[in-house]
C-alpha cells in the first residue's frame, strides 16, 4: 500500500478502546525517536513546529512550515499528517500540491481564524475544494474550534461536523470538547472522531478515550512542552553544578 493508503487503513482498524494514537513530533529528530518508540503514523502539531522554528503559534511563515514537515517526513517510514492552521491563505489547488511536495499524506485544518470561528458553510465549500484538488491522495482531518471559541453546546459542532463530513473531510477534531461529552459527539458524528489527549497523566488514558468515543488520539503541542520543560530541568542542574 502507498503511505496514504496505510494511513486511511489505521483509521479503519481501530476498534473501542484502541484508537490510533498519533504522536506529535516538531521536527526531524522527535518524529525518529516516536518511530523508533514503534509510533505506526504521526501528525505535527502546528505551535509545536512554530516554537521549534522560534515562532510564536500561528506566526509560523507558510515557507517553513511547509519545510519544516518535509524535513519530517524525510526523517521517518512512516506516514506522517501536517498540521496546516487555516491554510495560510493559500489557494486550496496550490495547498494540496505543496503538502504533496512535502511528503505529507494529511493535513489538519482548522475552522477559525485570529480566535474568531469562521462561517461554517463557506468553511465547507472550502474544504470541499481541498477535496477537490486532492482526490484521495490526502487524509483531511477538519478541525471544529467552536469548544475553544466559547461555543459550548455539543450540537453546534455536530452541525458544523456534518457540513465538513458532506464537504469531504475524512475525519473531524472537536477540539476542546470536554471528555463528558465525547459520547455524544460520536453518535452525531458520521466517521472518525479525533480527540485531544494529554502527556502527563492529567487526564484519561488513551484506552480511556477511545472507549469514550475516539478514533484516533492527538497531543497539540503537548510532547515538545514536556521535553523543554524536562531540558529546562537538565539545564538548571548544570547550571547550578550538580548532575540531573
Amino acid at each position: 500500500m502507498t503511505k496514504v493508503e496505510t494511513f486511511r487503513a489505521l483509521h479503519r482498524r481501530t476498534a473501542p478502546g484502541d484508537p490510533l494514537v498519533l504522536p506529535g513530533p516538531w521536527d526531524a529528530a522527535s518524529a525518529r525517536v516516536c518511530v523508533e518508540a514503534g509510533s505506526p503514523a504521526l501528525a505535527t502539531p502546528s505551535a509545536a513546529v512554530a516554537a521549534s522554528l522560534g515562532y510564536e503559534d500561528g506566526q509560523t511563515p507558510a515557507d517553513e512550515m511547509f519545510a519544516a514537515v518535509a524535513r519530517i517526513v524525510r526523517a521517518v517510514d512512516v506516514p506522517v499528517s501536517a498540521d496546516m492552521e487555516g491554510g495560510y491563505g493559500i489557494a486550496p489547488k496550490e495547498l494540496v500540491e505543496r503538502l504533496l511536495e512535502s511528503g505529507a499524506v494529511g493535513c489538519n485544518l482548522e475552522d477559525s481564524e485570529a480566535g474568531v470561528l469562521k462561517d461554517p458553510r463557506a468553511h465547507a465549500e472550502w474544504l470541499a475544494e481541498v477535496r477537490y484538488a486532492a482526490g484521495d491522495q490526502l487524509f483531511v482531518n477538519a478541525r471544529v474550534d467552536t469548544f475553544i471559541r466559547g461555543v459550548s453546546a455539543p450540537e453546534r459542532a455536530i452541525e458544523r461536523a456534518a457540513l465538513y463530513v458532506a464537504a469531504g473531510a475524512d475525519c473531524v477534531y472537536p477540539i476542546g470538547a470536554p471528555f463528558d461529552v465525547l459520547p455524544l459527539l460520536r453518535s452525531g458524528i458520521q466517521g472518525p472522531v479525533n480527540v485531544h489527549g494529554t502527556v502527563t497523566g492529567d487526564g484519561p488514558s488513551p484506552s480511556a478515550l477511545g472507549e469514550l468515543g475516539a478514533t484516533r488520539i492527538t497531543f497539540g503541542p503537548g510532547m515538545q512542552r514536556s521535553a523543554a520543560q524536562a531540558l529546562r530541568e537538565i539545564a538548571a542542574h548544570l547550571n547550578q553544578g550538580v548532575r540531573p
